[in-house]
């Protein structure tokens, strides 16, 4: 089954004043919207077309070489920004609770001191890509992964991902990436982000 844009949970404007509307409609509708086509285009007629797109990233070694970059590129979008978009929701933000909580705690020695690392994760990143909390399968971790490149690919389960392409911010932030990451904090939609650590637990 070929990939297709996964409907936005939430209007486009619903994430004011953090992250704008018309950054949004244009990231979801064109950006992700030319991943799907490109990673679909690339994979067609592979033994992959119908593959889940985790599967396909955990195993870009096995594709054929002139698709490797391609998919990589493309599914590799297509995972991220759906991840991404499922991330966030209006009315979110603050600081998780649980297991969640208390593993970032541990790890990391407090919130602040995670959003800080994360914060820095992505303002270290040069040029287009992301910062991520990651289970690397004994606990969390911080990464950052160049263009769509993603941690699956790394044997790695991604938990909460910002995207730091300048498409992601440039309308509402032009060059204040700390800015935007600042912003985006008050999106962060928790709840599914503690799901996503329970089933990497």
């Amino acid at each position: 089954m070929a990939f297709s844009v996964p409907d936005l949970p939430y209007a486009f404007d619903a994430l004011e004043p953090h992250i704008d509307a018309q950054t949004m409609e244009i990231h979801h509708d064109k950006h992700h919207g030319a991943y799907v086509t490109n990673a679909n285009a690339a994979l067609e007629g592979t033994q992959w077309a119908d593959s889940p797109v985790e599967e396909i990233l955990k195993n870009l070694g096995a594709l054929p070489a002139e698709k490797q970059g391609p998919v990589r590129n493309n599914a590799g979008g297509h995972y991220n920004h759906t991840l991404f978009w499922e991330s966030m929701g209006p009315g979110k933000g603050g600081e998780p609770t649980g297991a969640l909580a208390d593993a970032i705690s541990s790890t990391f020695g407090s919130f602040s001191d995670f959003q800080a690392q994360l914060k820095a994760a992505g303002m270290g990143r040069f040029g287009s890509g992301w910062a991520w909390l990651v289970h690397n399968g004994s606990g969390l971790a911080i990464v950052s992964t160049p263009n769509q490149d993603n941690p699956i690919s790394d044997g790695h389960t991604p938990l909460l991902g910002v995207d730091v392409w300048e498409h992601a911010y440039y309308l509402k932030y032009q060059n204040r990436r700390p800015d935007y990451i600042d912003a985006w904090w008050n999106t962060v939609n928790w709840d599914v982000v503690a799901g996503r650590f329970a089933a990497a637990s």
